[in-house]
């Protein structure tokens, strides 16, 4: 059996997105069919987009969703239909090396979605009216009125949380709160940076306030963002259009930051944000670039100043736990979460969530698909 469905299209990199009607096959065993009530546009799908990340084409991208759950295949127990839930685009499977030493987000499925296109089992559900195939991005493929996903890629959200807040907690808010709470971990009083100020940027910041650094500084080129930033709570801002960001940071700490996080995804802004870490700091980059850049970083500050570089991949989260914490904090106001959202699109004006998505929209853009 088959639904017939809407969805944005990306044929290839640059075409930008058709919406079409496609066929949607059932739910297998462990699938779940999901009416997708919202979609942050979130720049990891500009870059598929764009073609700086690959994936199989044609796809239905969108990676960021949350809806109610409509048919569920017979081994599924988690959710049922009528629940709502949020989508999560690195489902773990349970029994790789990461999963078993809990980090799903690492999870070896990841490696199957980028390859195939498909979901779990590496096949699509997913075809035009005329037969050709149509594939999935990340698992999700949640710009549409539906989705099939994982049993694993759902996870249930707490009555009276809105759609639009759960979908950009499954991605934006989980990945930049989650780098300062488990990437970075307890950091009340020291000196924390973000290079970005985006929804994952902006994110950062709010879990900064939640962990209690100080000072936190946003440096962005948009004075809306900035603005942003400092409602939710950061204490400095650095225009990196007008203004000269290694002097100006300089001004609010003479030693450096402990810690830097780079939510851009940019070899330049990298370099920059590794130059702001004082003796012993950390840089953390969480902004994905285009397929093949490579970063390069003095060795003798590296060494002689025992300066760290890592990565963290969807706030270095266990979604399935992490997620309800999120919301749970969201719900007793220690997260405004709500700040975060931005303007409200039909699908048949993804393309201009899109643009205004990479014009430096403030907020997070979200579809609706319905």
């Amino acid at each position: 059996m088959t639904r017939r469905i809407r969805a944005a299209v990306l044929e290839r990199p640059g075409a930008g997105l058709a919406v079409e009607e496609l066929d949607l096959a059932d739910p297998a065993r462990d699938e779940v069919l999901v009416r997708i009530d919202a979609a942050g546009v979130c720049h990891s799908d500009y870059h598929y987009l764009t073609g700086d990340l690959p994936s199989r084409m044609p796809v239905v991208p969108g990676h960021e969703g949350a809806g109610e759950v409509v048919a569920v295949g017979p081994d599924v127990t988690a959710v049922r239909p009528g629940d709502m839930v949020g989508l999560m685009w690195r489902p773990r499977c349970g029994r790789c090396r990461y999963c078993l030493t809990g980090r799903p987000a690492l999870c070896q499925s990841g490696a199957i979605h980028a390859a195939s296109g498909g979901l779990q089992d590496g096949t699509t559900r997913l075809r035009r009216p005329d037969g050709t195939t149509v594939h999935h991005l990340m698992g999700v493929s949640c710009f549409a009125d539906y989705a099939i996903v994982s049993e694993r890629a759902v996870v249930p959200i707490p009555p009276g949380v809105p759609a639009d807040i759960a979908a950009i907690t499954g991605c934006a808010v989980i990945t930049g709160v989650g780098t300062v709470l488990n990437a970075i971990g307890p950091c009340a009083g020291q000196g924390l940076v973000v290079f970005g100020a985006g929804g994952v940027g902006l994110s950062v910041v709010m879990g900064a306030v939640l962990a209690g650094a100080y000072p936190i500084v946003a440096v962005d080129m948009v004075t809306e963002r900035l603005q942003a930033a400092t409602r939710l709570g950061a204490t400095h801002v650095v225009h990196a259009g007008s203004e000269d960001v290694a002097g100006a940071l300089a001004d609010i700490d003479a030693d450096g930051f402990d810690y830097a996080v780079e939510a851009i995804g940019r070899p330049a802004t990298l370099r920059q944000a590794f130059d702001a870490l004082r003796p012993g700091g950390t840089l953390v980059a969480i902004g994905l670039g285009t397929a093949g850049q490579e970063l390069s970083l003095p060795l003798n500050p590296l060494v002689q100043r025992e300066r760290r570089v890592v990565g963290s991949l969807y706030g270095s989260s266990n979604p399935q736990l992490d997620v309800p914490k999120l919301l749970a904090l969201y719900q007793a106001g220690r997260l405004p979460i709500d700040q975060l959202v931005g303007t409200h699109y039909p699908l048949d004006r993804i393309n201009d969530a899109v643009s205004d998505l990479i014009g430096g929209a403030v907020g997070r853009g979200i579809v609706v698909p319905a």
